[in-house]
């Protein structure tokens, strides 16, 4: 009896050792300042994670965004977190500003796109991206990744344009007063800003679109950012056009447990509901389009595991890698 009542002990302690570490699995994701919207969706997402994981708790860190998560991946201090696909492919390859220390994370998914919309006054005539050639031209406000991504790809192209620089606000006085004849604009989805929306207001608006050949050269020759096709509607009169893009995606270290990922982005992606209500450019959103679409590192196993299931097809750049 006391032999069984021993055994019966030393089992029930095994099983609570097994719930406790279950129950004490830890998250914690790093997200960007609190007065974002985006800090609102990573609410929405810690919600969800805590809601749908059993035994594990998640929690949210406010962070200086994307430069500061890939530190804090790198040195282990958190788990996942925001980072935009263009900057967290120079991290993964050790490019630009991560020259000679590169960061090892993996991609989870994207959950919303940045379009870089090349904006111009409709009466200036251009249609085409070659002939803003020698043209008076805002790349995107300075300092921004607009600026130096439309720059980029400006250069790529062979394309030289008179660049015009200023703050959001000097830009669109310019425009309406055809100091510029157009600019680079970050959209919002599929539909443009805030700021292009005031300038059509004065003047009639059009958005040049790569060509064909264009956009092959940049899937060649700049893998930092994604080729997009936008529908009609952008605007008022605004026809389907192909354009650059960036997402703005949830890394995480490359260690984290496969089968735990792949429980956080099933979690994510059948409760749309919650990220839609927290930030607005996610209702009706294609996460897992815009996830294999833009992203730029290799996918988390978890996370392709579960896309695949869901039937869609890895592309090369990525497939998981050890």
């Amino acid at each position: 009896m006391k032999k069984l009542l021993t055994a019966i002990i030393a089992g029930f302690s095994v099983a609570t050792c097994a719930l406790s570490a279950q129950a004490d699995e830890r998250l914690l994701i790093g997200t960007t300042s609190s007065s974002s919207s985006h800090y609102s969706y990573f609410v929405a997402i810690n919600q969800i994670l805590n809601e749908h994981l059993e035994g594990v708790s998640s929690t949210i860190a406010e962070t200086g965004a994307t430069m500061d998560n890939l530190r804090r991946m790198s040195r282990d201090q958190i788990d996942m977190g925001i980072v935009t696909t263009n900057t967290g492919y120079h991290a993964y390859h050790g490019l630009e500003e991560f020259e000679g220390r590169p960061v090892d994370t993996r991609l989870l998914w994207v959950y919303t796109v940045a379009p870089q919309n090349m904006v111009m006054r409709q009466d200036a005539g251009i249609t085409s991206l070659e002939e803003l050639e020698g043209v008076r031209f805002n790349p995107g406000i300075t300092g921004s990744g607009t600026e130096s991504t439309t720059e980029a790809v400006m250069q790529t192209l062979g394309i030289s344009p008179d660049y015009v620089r200023g703050s959001g606000g000097d830009i669109v006085d310019a425009m309406k007063d055809n100091r510029v004849v157009g600019a680079g604009k970050s959209g919002v989805g599929n539909r443009l800003d805030g700021s292009s929306m005031d300038i059509a207001t004065f003047t009639p608006i059009n958005v040049l679109s790569l060509s064909a050949e264009q956009a092959e050269t940049l899937r060649t020759e700049m893998k930092d950012i994604g080729i997009i096709d936008v529908p009609a509607g952008a605007a008022e009169g605004i026809p389907a056009y192909t354009t650059w893009a960036f997402g703005v995606a949830v890394h995480a270290r490359p260690d984290l447990d496969e089968e735990l990922v792949y429980q956080i982005v099933k979690a994510v992606m059948e409760n749309p509901e919650p990220q839609a209500n927290a930030f607005s450019a996610m209702r009706d959103a294609d996460i897992a389009g815009m996830t294999l679409d833009v992203g730029t590192v290799p996918l988390h196993a978890g996370a392709a595991r579960y896309f695949e299931e869901q039937g869609h097809e890895i592309p090369a750049a990525l497939q998981p890698v050890q």
